[in-house]
């Protein structure tokens, strides 16, 4: 019997330190990390950046673009590991209204996200309210991104709001960029949906229109999780919670992934130019 009883007694010993290893071990018992990003500069640039310090860790990390809503959707139902450009607490608060209560916000990419109508700084125009004026030299267009980000729909709530004579063109983020690259080489009109942090701030000689009703708001670019993976992967969370950039630091990071022939290229020369930076970003052993 005391035998019996000092078996029993040593598989409860040998199962409790089985445990704690497992879960001191945290992120070294699973290294696959699902990241998609939506097809903006900086959303790409970001998650690639990851993708290829990650992989140095040793994650298996795969990252696909998704349209917004889906990738809210996603999260909140565990399918999906990390989102690294979440416009909070305004561009994305349908999202958030829909989803926020199944997903975790682990950091902030970014403080200072804004949106609205841009336009080449040579435009003699100032003002939303403007625009109505002037609606030829324009040719009634205002150059938008995919209807599912969120200035897709703020526009529209502008084109109403300011009772505009124009049409929001859908089109992506890229055919937006050459839509103005085509006007400023040529000195003409157009306005486009823009936001800050994009590379096209530090190439171009450009300006937002004033806003007076407000309808484009101030943004903090939030890194979202499932629910669950900050315990699933502690250094992982650690890392993304240090994640953040500086705006000059943002724009070096998505003009290297713009410029180069593959976005992870782009990545990995960035990193290697800021390797102090994005080191430090990873948790120190404890």
């Amino acid at each position: 019997m005391k035998n019996k009883m000092k078996k029993v007694l040593n598989l409860t010993v040998a199962a409790a330190l089985t445990l704690a290893v497992v879960s001191c071990a945290g992120d070294q018992q699973k290294k696959e990390v699902f990241i998609p990003y939506p097809n903006w500069s900086e959303g790409i640039a970001m998650t690639h950046l990851a993708k290829a310090f990650l992989d140095k860790q040793g994650y298996d990390v795969e990252i696909k673009p998704i349209e917004p809503g889906p990738i809210y959707a996603s999260l909140s139902k565990g399918d999906a590991d990390v989102f690294l450009d979440a416009w909070l607490p305004y561009t994305h608060a349908e999202y958030w209204e829909r989803f926020g209560e199944q997903i975790d916000h682990i950091g902030t990419a970014f403080p200072g996200g804004t949106t609205g109508l841009v336009v080449p700084s040579y435009v003699t125009i100032d003002s939303i309210t403007q625009m109505n004026d002037h609606v030829d030299k324009f040719n009634g267009e205002i150059i938008g991104i995919g209807s599912g980000a969120g200035i897709h729909k703020n526009t529209l709530k502008a084109i109403e709001e300011y009772d505009l004579d124009f049409k929001q063109v859908t089109s992506s983020g890229t055919a937006m960029v050459a839509a103005l690259e085509k006007a400023v080489d040529a000195n003409e009109w157009v306005v486009i949906t823009g936001w800050k942090p994009h590379f096209k701030w530090a190439r171009y000689d450009i300006k937002y229109l004033e806003d007076p009703k407000g309808i484009y708001p101030t943004d903090e670019m939030r890194i979202l999780a499932r629910q669950g993976f900050t315990e699933d992967f502690p250094k992982l969370a650690k890392f993304f919670k240090n994640f953040q950039f500086e705006e000059n630091k943002l724009y070096e990071l998505m003009d290297a992934v713009e410029n180069a022939d593959d976005p992870l290229q782009g990545a990995e020369q960035f990193y290697q130019n800021n390797k102090a930076l994005v080191d430090g970003w990873w948790p120190a052993e404890e």
